[in-house]
């Protein structure tokens, strides 16, 4: 990966996050003042609804984290290795954590007259989606053992050749 590539994907990661950060710090307490303001037809109180949203933030900014873990790693020549693993372990558990916050989401926004079917419906997709990027990220920690794999078998096999040599 050439040091442009890095460069810039550090800055879209740095954007995100502090996009991330100005949401959970300005626009949730907002939202909070707007919400206790007004009566609203919701079934469930609405902190049930800002602590939803607050940890479906915090599930993306850990992907943030660790993306730009992954990518120092490629940027050293060590991602083929196990400690990548731990780092694609977290991004999948992360995406499984938001699709059950987004169902949760669902959940709370089903009952009564407050939000039309169709929005819950949507709700129901995303949670499709996100698990479905979930699944992406299975297979391409797949396709990293497969290559740690044949990395360590390169290694061996030249280790071999050494003491023929």
């Amino acid at each position: 990966m050439g040091k442009l590539t890095v460069l810039a994907l550090r800055a879209v990661l740095v954007a995100l996050l502090a996009g991330s950060v100005f949401v959970q710090a300005v626009m949730v307490p907002l939202l909070a003042s707007d919400l206790d303001g007004i009566d609203t037809d919701l079934a469930y109180p609405p902190a049930a609804f800002l602590v939803t949203i607050v940890l479906g933030i915090v599930t993306a900014q850990v992907v943030l984290v660790c993306v730009w873990r992954l990518v120092t790693m490629v940027r050293r020549g060590t991602v083929f290795s196990h400690a990548a693993f731990r780092y694609v372990h977290i991004v999948i558990g992360a995406f499984v954590a938001a699709a059950l916050l987004m169902f949760t989401l669902g959940v709370l926004l089903a009952p009564g007259e407050a939000v039309a079917p169709g929005i819950v419906l949507l709700v129901g997709g995303a949670v499709v989606a996100i698990l479905g990027v979930a699944l992406v990220v299975l297979v391409l920690r797949m396709l990293l053992a497969q290559a740690v794999a044949r990395d360590v078998e390169a290694a061996q096999m030249q280790a071999e050749l050494a003491e023929v040599i």
